[in-house]
């Protein structure tokens, strides 16, 4: 593993050929852009055309007492993610904090600390660690779009991956491979497949136990069209506000964990279950 630090651009950490890079200084969005597997195959992908608030690996809630968090561009504004002062890059672990600005550009609605770890897995995987805790000011209501049938549900950790990324399958504990899962709580899901003929690589999100709604709702699709674009959608999403809102109270700490585990090859149920027994023992 190799870090190259930077106050003013973003941090990057490499594995191998492949990994990851903390774009922190983003106007809307600090998020994880590119994300590649060690053998250098990049899975992310930003700002698509059908959807251009979503890039690489973000997390977000969607409603904050009713102002948009997720979406871009609507007439009533939407909140932004930013970092007050740049992030320390120590060891492979991106430590910082974050305010979540409302529509108006004053209003602090969240503040965040947000700690991403990496973690070596062999010279074939590696993991970063998402370590979120949301703090609000004053008593608030997280909520998320309701389920349409289509769409919906998603809040929280979130991922897009690469339109080339074709020919790829979600795996969640039941060990049945899918194309869609809306929802189905998993303790993980696995998304994997090849990118343009080259040999497959994937992600596996694991939901740490000690997390808000564990096992957590996996809201995920990776499939041609599915509602974004002509090509090949690879979203995955553990929607933790599936089942309705939730209110935090002023002051009082809210704590997400997840390990993102990007590796070489198609995983099997085996792998990800194994994955997920060592992240669960994790403080």
């Amino acid at each position: 593993m190799t870090v190259a630090p930077g106050a003013a651009g973003p941090l990057h950490v490499a594995a191998g050929d492949g990994g990851w890079t903390y774009v922190w200084q983003h106007r809307r969005k600090p998020h994880l852009h590119p994300v590649a597997t060690p053998a250098g195959l990049v899975l992310t992908r930003v700002e698509p055309p059908d959807h251009p608030w979503q890039r690489g690996v973000w997390f977000v809630i969607k409603f904050v007492d009713g102002d948009n968090f997720w979406e871009e561009g609507g007439p009533d504004g939407w909140g932004v993610q930013r970092h007050e002062l740049p992030p320390q890059l120590v060891d492979g672990v991106v430590e910082g904090e974050l305010v979540w600005i409302r529509p108006d550009r004053t209003t602090v609605a969240i503040r965040e600390r947000r700690l991403l770890r990496h973690v070596d897995l062999g010279d074939d995987a590696y993991a970063v660690d998402w370590d979120v805790t949301l703090r609000a000011p004053r008593d608030a209501v997280f909520d998320r779009s309701p389920f349409n049938g289509l769409w919906g549900g998603y809040s929280g950790l979130a991922f897009r991956g690469r339109e080339e990324w074709r020919d790829t399958r979600l795996l969640l504990d039941d060990g049945e491979p899918q194309d869609r899962v809306a929802s189905q709580r998993s303790r993980w899901c696995d998304l994997s497949g090849p990118v343009g003929g080259t040999p497959a690589g994937g992600v596996c999100v694991l939901d740490h136990p000690g997390n808000p709604s564990h096992p957590v709702p996996f809201y995920a699709t990776c499939r041609a069209g599915a509602g974004y674009g002509d090509g090949w959608a690879n979203t995955l999403y553990p929607a933790f506000l599936w089942d309705g809102p939730l209110r935090l109270v002023a002051a009082e700490p809210l704590r997400f964990r997840y390990r993102m585990v990007v590796h070489d090859g198609l995983w099997d149920a085996k792998s990800c279950a194994a994955a997920w027994d060592a992240f669960a023992t994790t403080a």
